[in-house]
């Protein structure tokens, strides 16, 4: 499971110039599934998510996590993030998960999210969507569950 995560202070998914979910301050979370992940993967990435501590403390440290300052995150699915660049100039998905698989994953991974102490948003699966935010710092984290 691969995500880039983004520090925002606020996010949104649109879908035929209608807003579909939101959030404010918080973690914006595009989620691609690989072909090989298994549920721990689900688990370890949304315990990391939700614990990543990315938001300053008084002291102006990357010390607490979204839960401390009492956040929201959005997720949205992004097969993309699997697209291998290496040969040639239009990106290899190999690595992607087949739909069915990434769906159920994706679904998983939202219910792990949501069974914390959290507001949690999410796109549509498999839907054209523009995704708006704004960054806040700019901070940008890749994880990756491999």
């Amino acid at each position: 499971m691969r995500t880039v995560i983004q520090r925002v202070k606020k996010s949104s998914v649109k879908i035929d110039n209608e807003v579909i979910s939101e959030i404010g301050q918080g973690l914006l979370v595009l989620i691609a599934v690989h072909e090989d992940d298994t549920q721990k993967d689900i688990e370890w990435m949304a315990n990391k998510v939700v614990n990543l501590r990315v938001f300053s403390d008084e002291h102006e440290k990357m010390n607490k996590s979204v839960q401390d300052v009492g956040g929201g995150i959005l997720v949205v699915s992004q097969f993309t993030l699997y697209g291998d660049c290496k040969k040639g100039n239009r990106p290899s998905f190999a690595k992607s998960a087949e739909p069915k698989k990434a769906k159920e994953y994706y679904e998983k991974f939202v219910g792990a999210l949501r069974a914390m102490p959290i507001t949690v948003a999410t796109g549509k699966f498999q839907e054209m969507m523009e995704v708006e935010l704004i960054n806040n710092g700019p901070v940008t984290v890749v994880v990756d569950s491999r």
